[in-house]
């Protein structure tokens, strides 16, 4: 039962995320930027593919109306769940554009749609690297935010950093491969971060806030 009440909190969460980013993009109101947070979008590798998947959705909805309209009640179940279908596509879409990757003088914060939110204090990375990659394996310890089927950024960490997957389980990682729209822009960044991070008798600036926020 804790099982399911704990799936069935996690999907409810997901869907009103994604309505919220909805909202958010028409009112082009990025989530956690600003006050020297800067964020870093990675909507372009897969805007061409959501942008695909969404048609076919619309070509679906509009065929299966044809074909079903001597059947009023069958058409109207299938023209809700194709509604839907496409409602989550564009909420999608819009979580991945207002949920950007946010550097900021602490912790570098991750994320993938509304599925992944992960902090990463700026004294646990050991070494930032451009790489690309295009194919992944699952790995204990690793974690790959593929977008658009490739990373281009690797975060080596000094220290496992926790953090609670989509359905809620915990799960340590010290390698993460992520993608950004400018990699050697945040690679750069990132680096500058952390040197300004390690300098001695520098005031502590405000933390992140909280990924579950």
């Amino acid at each position: 039962m804790r099982a399911g009440a704990r799936i069935a909190h996690a999907l409810v969460r997901h869907e009103l995320l994604l309505l919220a980013a909805i909202v958010r993009w028409l009112g082009r109101r990025p989530h956690g930027v600003g006050d020297g947070r800067r964020g870093f979008g990675y909507a372009r590798g897969q805007g061409a593919m959501l942008f695909g998947f969404g048609f076919v959705c619309v070509i679906e909805t509009v065929a299966l109306s044809v074909l079903l309209r001597g059947f009023p009640l069958l058409h109207l179940v299938f023209l809700v769940v194709d509604l839907y279908t496409i409602l989550i596509v564009v909420g999608l879409h819009a979580a991945s554009v207002t949920r950007p990757h946010v550097l900021g003088a602490t912790a570098l914060r991750l994320r993938r749609f509304a599925t992944v939110d992960l902090s990463v204090p700026l004294g646990s990375v050991a070494a930032v690297h451009r790489e690309l990659r295009t194919t992944h394996t699952k790995r204990e310890g690793e974690l790959d935010l593929v977008i658009g089927s490739q990373t281009s950024i690797s975060l080596e960490l000094a220290e496992p950093v926790t953090y609670r997957t989509f359905l809620g389980r915990s799960r340590t990682v010290r390698l993460v491969r992520f993608h950004a729209d400018e990699p050697d822009v945040l690679v750069a960044e990132l680096r500058q971060a952390l040197g300004q991070a390690l300098k001695p008798g520098r005031t502590a600036p405000s933390p992140l806030p909280d990924p579950s926020a």
